[in-house]
């Protein structure tokens, strides 16, 4: 397969993927809203969007405007962009109906402890870091691997976590103890 073969075939792939992720986490959404769930952190959700979506526009941009081709070490890159969609998709099904693209915690479930979870505290958060370095740096959008994995980084670890961290722990106050 050529370069530009990789390239559009891998978008449209993680395009489809993400658009179905989003339908999947606003069928969550209603479960839990309706279930009394109560959002954490929804001042910064607007800001994963654009990073996510930016990211999702400039590798392969990048890519084709440096001329489209594999990097060295393509292989690699790919392997590790699939080992981080299988960790995904672990944390996902291990969440179940609790998986969400926002944090939203409903009260006296306990903590999810299957799956990743039992080893990991944020295997999704592992994965997308990871899936953001792994596509440009296949191609060779190195501008792109790095501008975004260093915002993705700085978000995730200064709001999103914290954010999830002091949810997960009202959540556990307010649940009574057995």
């Amino acid at each position: 397969m050529t370069p530009q073969l990789w390239l559009g075939g891998l978008w449209a792939v993680v395009v489809l993927q993400r658009l179905t992720e989003l339908r999947l986490a606003k069928r969550n959404e209603a479960w839990a809203r309706g279930r009394g769930a109560v959002e954490y952190g929804a001042g910064h959700y607007p800001v994963f969007f654009v990073l996510h979506t930016g990211w999702l526009l400039a590798w392969p941009l990048e890519a084709w405007l440096t001329g489209p081709q594999l990097a060295t070490g393509f292989i690699g890159w790919l392997a590790m962009f699939a080992a981080a969609e299988m960790l995904r998709y672990w944390a996902i099904t291990s969440l179940g109906r609790r998986w969400n693209t926002r944090i939203l915690v409903l009260q006296g479930l306990p903590l999810v402890r299957r799956g990743p979870y039992r080893v990991i505290p944020h295997p999704n958060y592992l994965a997308v870091i990871l899936e953001l370095a792994a596509l440009p740096l296949a191609f060779g959008a190195y501008w792109t691997a790095a501008v975004v994995g260093a915002l993705n980084l700085v978000v995730l670890l200064a709001i999103r976590i914290p954010a999830e961290r002091r949810a997960l722990d009202a959540a556990a106050r307010a649940t009574p103890s057995s």
